[in-house]
């Protein structure tokens, strides 16, 4: 049997299997502050199974996939039979979390992410990663490169904006390596870049959530203008008007200088 990828799907599937062996290698199982490592792993996206193979030789996870594809459903099923009642199939954007690897006996209840992600969905998928954060240690994932580097790019670096600050605030993001178009069917036009992303040890943010992202988005909405120009919209407090913070543009400003430019902003509230 085979399957022809859906290009509705923005779904290239990786054939070299090489590069599929040295991301699986990237998982670490690790929890910040815990002995005992997370059990339970989610692939998004498995596609033919090519990354999978080398997921099921880890002993160490109880391995899930979800695929929003019929076709490559039916594919995994016959074809590896380890997978069985372990595929989800649906969509990882609309699921619910009750419907993901879920806690059991001697576990964690946290899971890892993992998967070449489609690149026309890969930042809703962060973005859904940013929310589950508190279920989700560690994701490792093969992205369109130019979002790859955006999301692992620190302050002062062109590529560096809301997305990589919102997900530095509790992740620990490193750009591991580029993969190039043909090794994939069909091959995209594009180069790829696999990321890991692995929570930090913060439980707060020492800010409000909610005010913190407006900052941001709104800091870098307007990102060749000042602070004290992009950040007008939500009328900063007068401690806020005196900060240097506001002579800078988004780009210069740390995680942490976000949130402290955060507490300034509310402080007359």
């Amino acid at each position: 049997m085979s399957v022809t990828p859906k290009k509705e799907l923005g779904q290239h599937f990786l054939t070299d299997l090489t590069i599929a062996e040295s991301i699986a290698d990237l998982l670490t199982g690790h929890i910040p502050h815990a002995d005992e490592p997370y059990r339970h792993l989610l692939e998004i996206g498995p596609g033919m199974g090519v990354l999978t193979q080398f997921l099921l030789q880890k002993s160490q996870f109880d391995t899930y996939v979800i695929e929003i594809d019929r076709e490559s459903v039916d594919y995994l099923k016959q074809h590896i039979p380890q997978l069985e009642g372990r595929i989800l199939s649906s969509d990882f954007l609309n699921i619910q979390s009750n419907y993901l690897p879920t806690k059991q006996p001697g576990s964690t209840g946290l899971f890892g992410i993992i998967g070449n992600f489609p690149y026309n969905i890969s930042t809703q998928i962060l973005f859904k990663v940013l929310d589950m954060r508190d279920r989700v240690p560690e994701v490792v994932g093969m992205f369109q490169r130019e979002v790859a580097m955006r999301v692992a790019s620190g302050p002062g670096n062109k590529d560096y904006g809301i997305l990589s600050v919102l997900l530095q605030a509790w992740y620990d993001i490193k750009y591991e390596f580029t993969v190039e178009p043909e090794v994939f069917n069909p091959p995209p036009k594009v180069r790829s870049g696999v990321l890991s992303l692995r929570r930090n040890d913060k439980t707060e943010l020492g800010c409000d959530e909610r005010k913190f992202r407006q900052v941001v988005k709104h800091g870098f909405g307007q990102r060749r203008k000042t602070l004290r120009n992009a950040l007008k919209p939500l009328n900063p407090s007068e401690a806020a008007l005196a900060s240097a913070f506001m002579d800078k543009r988004a780009e210069q400003l740390s995680v942490d200088q976000f949130v402290e430019l955060t507490l300034l902003m509310t402080n007359n509230e």
